[in-house]
């Protein structure tokens, strides 16, 4: 670890998890384990074509199954009408929500849902869905985005128009495009410099194409919901999220009911990466449940979860660098396309913005689309966008420096980011730790060694996110015993509740076990929170636990005061956790341990609580770089990881072990949609590979330990320097694992994942 210097009594220790003892016990309740009374089940009904115009469905041989208690198809939603509505993606015709939910007037993806049962338990509900009888006219499917974007391909959204998006270094405007029917749904430029001047003057001008495939998140828990719909209208749902507050404010909205008639009770997760921040089942189980009267719980198959539920983007990238003879870059260019699924709303923005970021070029043109194709609508994926757009220029900036005869490393650090470098968006960088993260890279024993045996190759890639803020809650009530339970609206998936309780206790001069941290019981107990995605808890969360904690300082001193019989201002709470007052009577100074004072609370007014609603904006950007090494088997093309470092700049490591956590799963996740991971799908829009026995995600027998360096570039903009950790990691594998392969065999890969086959194909061309 690359310390920094400041240090802390409770950050950057490793205390065993609060939550570890009812996770490896089994006492934690994930989604699936929701039971009660009176409990019914639900399943659902899917298209088994890409694309159709759908005629009718007759569910009444369904309905007359005994054990059925009701079926629902689009038309038991309310009638959405022309409404527009505001999601995270911009504003969206509300028909389009609740068609993806159920379909309506066209089936879009194998897999929509058509229509859902319930029953008094799942065999049936099974067994009715094969007895809905469903009429529809196929169509041709468009299932790869550059075909999408041909005025030629036929069009999934009869009235979706292109919305052109054009964004210059101080702000962005937006306005319609032509009335022309489309498959592109967004179309974003920005523009810093002059990049025509720029590469006029470049020594030499790289191109280059590249492209990925749809990847999944590969959570180990599918999604899982049950909903209880009150006889006195309260909504009441159990579900598997990273957000309680977004998925009751979207049922809200999809239902047509006030949020004060929602509530939403977050179970324990396992696993999301971004990929459970949508609604799938939820409204499927309420609209059930109020029509029976009953709970009604719905899980998915994993089957379902593949093909149904959304992976991250495929793309298909242009990429073009002008450079001087000694490295330095004068002007980029880059065009990003990318799938979005049955409906709107792909990643495109952010990957487009996240391309060049971890670099100081003067001239940028970038523009990017959102395109509509028949497949699963995509979700959020860790640092969605970015790792297949950084893909692309990270793989070509290694041929850049190839032709230069640079060193991959020395090439970057020449252009690397700094405090006040203006990235494509038009915003400038505050205090950053790229140009660190790239010294430690170039300075390592890893990158210094030498890599011997034949056809063996070293990468490098970098990698950039932005990482979030909104909205965070915590409430921390002081115990008699001088613990403190602290209670934060953030669903925990990585070890936020060790972290949020670690900054906390060091606030207050306690001890990390002093503090026992829990995720609120539902949105009505806790106020408002964003959702854990983002990269954003552990900065966000964690400055309302601080703010939390210094309520209770203050409070404390107010008490202390009482107890001393002295003016408020002559107390202070020292960072050592005691309370300091002025000398008695004898001279004697006074102090008091934050127990002590605690066990004297209900004496001097009652129990406390600290409490906290906050926003912060000064989010600290992240970087990371990568260094792979592999071996490729030419007469297979199977490529296996030798040695894998991953360097970051973290801020300040709140628990280092899940940090590390963090950064070795990213590069687990990105390491597989570098080389296995990918929708397959064949000419009718059927996806080959929807099991985890085709699926191929890495394992622990895929790739060597990784080992990780820990940078700690602190952000000025949060009391103890945080930047979010989560995403960044997933961003440079793809280009360093790429970066690798050309190295071992002098193959440029441009197509991910690098399966044998793709390295065959690559190495035989003429086969």
């Amino acid at each position: 670890m690359v310390a920094t210097d400041k240090q802390y009594e409770v950050i950057g220790t490793r205390p065993v998890r609060h939550d570890g003892a009812d996770k490896v016990t089994g006492r934690a309740q994930y989604g699936a384990d929701v039971r009660l009374p009176r409990m019914l089940y639900g399943r659902v009904m899917r298209s088994p074509v890409a694309h159709a115009r759908l005629i009718s469905i007759d569910t009444s041989k369904a309905e007359a199954l005994e054990g059925v208690q009701a079926v629902i198809t689009a038309a038991d939603m309310p009638d959405p009408g022309d409404r527009i509505v505001p999601t995270i993606r911009g504003l969206t015709p509300l028909r389009w929500l609740r068609g993806f939910l159920l379909a309506n007037e066209k089936l879009l993806f194998r897999g929509h849902p058509i229509a859902a049962v319930c029953a008094t338990d799942p065999h049936i509900a099974e067994d009715a869905i094969d007895l809905i009888e469903v009429e529809y006219e196929e169509l041709p499917p468009v299932l790869d985005v550059q075909e999408a974007m041909s005025e030629a391909a036929p069009v999934l959204l009869e009235d979706l128009r292109t919305e052109e998006l054009a964004q210059a270094a101080y702000g962005a405007s937006g306005d319609k495009s032509d009335d022309q029917q489309t498959n592109i749904a967004k179309h974003l430029v920005m523009e810093v410099g002059d990049t025509e001047a720029g590469f006029a003057e470049a020594d030499i001008v790289l191109e280059g194409e590249y492209g990925t495939t749809m990847a999944h998140q590969g959570y180990i828990e599918p999604h899982a919901s049950s909903a209880m719909w009150q006889q006195d209208g309260e909504l009441i749902v159990w579900t598997s999220t990273q957000g309680a507050f977004g998925i009751r404010d979207n049922l809200a909205m999809i239902l047509d009911l006030p949020v004060s008639q929602v509530k939403v009770i977050p179970t324990e997760i396992g696993g999301g990466f971004g990929g459970k921040l949508k609604l799938y089942y939820e409204p499927l189980a309420a609209l059930l449940s109020r029509k029976t009267g009953h709970p009604v719980k719905m899980q998915m198959t994993r089957t379902e979860v593949l093909e149904a539920s959304g992976p991250t983007s495929g793309t298909h990238h242009r990429v073009k660098i002008g450079a001087k003879n000694d490295g330095t870059i004068v002007a980029v260019e880059g065009h990003f396309a990318y799938e979005a699924g049955a409906y709107p709303g792909s990643p495109y923005v952010a990957g487009a913005r996240c391309a060049f970021g971890p670099y100081d070029i003067p001239n940028q043109f970038v523009e990017a689309w959102d395109v509509v194709l028949n497949k699963p609508q995509v979700a959020a994926y860790r640092a969605p966008g970015a790792p297949s757009s950084e893909f692309a220029v990270e793989s070509l900036l290694d041929d850049l420096a190839e032709r230069l005869e640079l060193d991959p490393m020395d090439l970057r650090l020449k252009n690397a980011a700094v405090e006040g470098t203006r990235r494509t968006d038009g915003a400038a960088f505050g205090s950053i730790g790229a140009k660190e993260v790239m010294e430690e890279i170039r300075n390592s024993e890893h990158y210094r060694s030498e890599l011997q045996g034949e056809n063996r190759g070293r990468g490098v890639a970098m990698g950039f996110w932005f990482n979030g803020g909104n909205e965070s809650s915590a409430y921390a009530n002081v115990n008699a015993d001088g613990t403190v339970s602290l209670v934060t609206g953030s669903v925990d998936i990585g070890g936020q509740r060790a972290a949020l309780a670690m900054t906390l206790a060091e606030t207050l001069g306690l001890t990390a076990q002093d503090v026992h941290p829990s995720v609120a019981s539902d949105t009505d107990s806790i106020g408002f929170t964003g959702n854990t995605g983002g990269s954003r808890t552990t900065f966000a969360t964690g400055w309302a636990a601080y703010e939390a904690a210094m309520d209770i300082r203050r409070q404390l001193e107010e008490r202390a005061a009482q107890i001393w019989e002295c003016e408020r201002d002559a107390v202070s709470y020292g960072d050592d956790g005691m309370l300091h007052g002025p000398a008695d009577d004898d001279g004697n100074a006074r102090s008091m341990s934050f127990k002590e004072i605690a066990g004297q609370l209900g004496q001097t007014g009652g129990m406390i609580q600290g409490r906290a609603n906050v926003k912060p904006t000064t989010i600290g950007p992240a970087f990371a770089g990568h260094i792979v090494d592999v071996e490729v088997d030419p007469d297979t093309g199977k490529v296996d990881v030798l040695r894998y470092t991953a360097v970051q700049d973290v801020g300040t490591a709140v628990h280092p072990s899940y940090v590390e956590g963090q950064i070795q799963g990213g590069v687990q996740q990105g390491v597989g949609m570098a080389l296995s991971e990918g929708y397959d799908f064949d000419e009718t829009g059927r996806m080959r590979n929807a099991s985890l026995l085709d699926y191929r995600m890495p394992t622990a027998l895929d790739l060597p330990m990784i080992e990780t360096v820990l940078v700690e570039v602190p952000n000025p903009g949060h009391p103890y320097g945080v930047r979010g950790v989560g995403e960044v990691p997933i961003v440079p594998p793809l280009a360093a694992v790429a970066n690798a392969i050309e190295d071992a065999i002098g193959v440029r890969v441009r197509k991910l994942p690098a399966t044998p086959d793709a390295i065959l194909a690559e190495l035989h061309p003429e086969e």
